[in-house]
C-alpha cells in the first residue's frame, strides 16, 4: 500500500488520506489555517514525511495526529486510516464531542412559525430576568 516516497506535499496527503473529498477543499483548509505541521501554519506544497505531527481542524471536528506513511494516490478508506495515527487525547476529545452533539437539541425545533408579537414579549421578560 505504502509506496516508496519519503515526502508528499500536504495537500495531496490529506487528500490521499480521505481527509478531504478534493485537494481543492485541502488547499482552502490549508491556506485558511486549519491544517497545522508541527503547531506552525503551512503552505499546500510544504511537504509531509513520516513521523510529522499534524493537527486539522475540519468543521467541528479537530484531529491530531502522526503521519505513518505518505502517499500521492487516494485508495480505500480502510487503507487511508493506514497512513496515520491519532492521539488518544484528540481521539478521546472527538468522542467526547460526538456525545454531546448526539444529546443536544437545537432550541429552534419548537418554533413552528414565524415568532409573534406575544412570543417576543416573553423573550424580552425572560432576558430581563
Amino acid at each position: 500500500m505504502l509506496e516508496n516516497l519519503e515526502t508528499v506535499r500536504i495537500d495531496k496527503w490529506l487528500w490521499a488520506a480521505r481527509f478531504f473529498k478534493s485537494r481543492a477543499q485541502a488547499v482552502l483548509a490549508i491556506e485558511a489555517g486549519r491544517v497545522q505541521l508541527h503547531g506552525d501554519r503551512v503552505k499546500p506544497a510544504r511537504t509531509v514525511k513520516v513521523g510529522d505531527r499534524l493537527l486539522i481542524q475540519r468543521e467541528q471536528e479537530r484531529f491530531e495526529l502522526w503521519v505513518r506513511g505518505v502517499t500521492e494516490t487516494r485508495r480505500s478508506a480502510p487503507l487511508a486510516r493506514m497512513l496515520f495515527d491519532e492521539t488518544p487525547e484528540s481521539l478521546l476529545a472527538r468522542e467526547t464531542a460526538a456525545e454531546k452533539r448526539k444529546y443536544f437539541v437545537e432550541p429552534s425545533q419548537d418554533i413552528k412559525a414565524r415568532p409573534t408579537k406575544r412570543d417576543r414579549r416573553d423573550l424580552e421578560k425572560w432576558r430581563d430576568v
